[in-house]
């Protein structure tokens, strides 16, 4: 039985790795959020070094944003790392096109900015329906500043 289940997990992770190199017709919509023109998820560089990501950014009265949800599940404190360890160093380093700016990533916690972001999000993964503000109060999720660095 233990084996039969290995087998399964290997065969998932396999599939999941097939499906995200693969070059569909929204292959360029990549570009929109700074990993070039290429048709694959790891963007034309290639997957880059192990501390890279990509991810999708949100903007809000000229500032940009990272989302991070999930942080008070069991997966999300086994998976999500990144945001625990801005705490000892929150400099990042943003890349659009082949342009790279510093930045720092400061939670945000006001609700006059966190709605209108909740909004872009339930667009996004929610179909439009309501996000609740809770989500973020309750630490469910977190949501980052790109801010300049001093």
């Amino acid at each position: 039985m233990q084996v039969l289940n290995i087998f399964h997990v290997l065969i998932a992770i396999a599939m999941v790795a097939f499906i995200l190199v693969q070059r569909g017709p929204g292959a360029t919509a990549g570009a929109a959020f700074g990993s070039g023109a290429s048709g694959t998820v790891f963007g034309s560089r290639g997957a880059g070094s192990f501390l890279s990501r990509t991810t999708w950014i949100l903007t809000h009265g000229g500032k940009a944003y990272i989302p991070s949800g999930y942080m008070t599940t069991w997966w999300g404190k086994i998976w999500k790392q990144w945001p625990h360890e801005l705490a000892k160093d929150d400099r990042a380093i943003l890349r659009i096109g082949d342009d790279l700016y510093e930045r720092r990533l400061v939670r945000e916690r006001d609700e006059a900015i966190v709605a209108p972001l909740l909004v872009q999000l339930s667009e996004k993964y929610a179909g439009g329906a309501e996000i609740p503000l809770d989500a973020e109060k309750s630490g469910y999720l977190w949501i980052f500043e790109l801010a300049p660095r001093n």
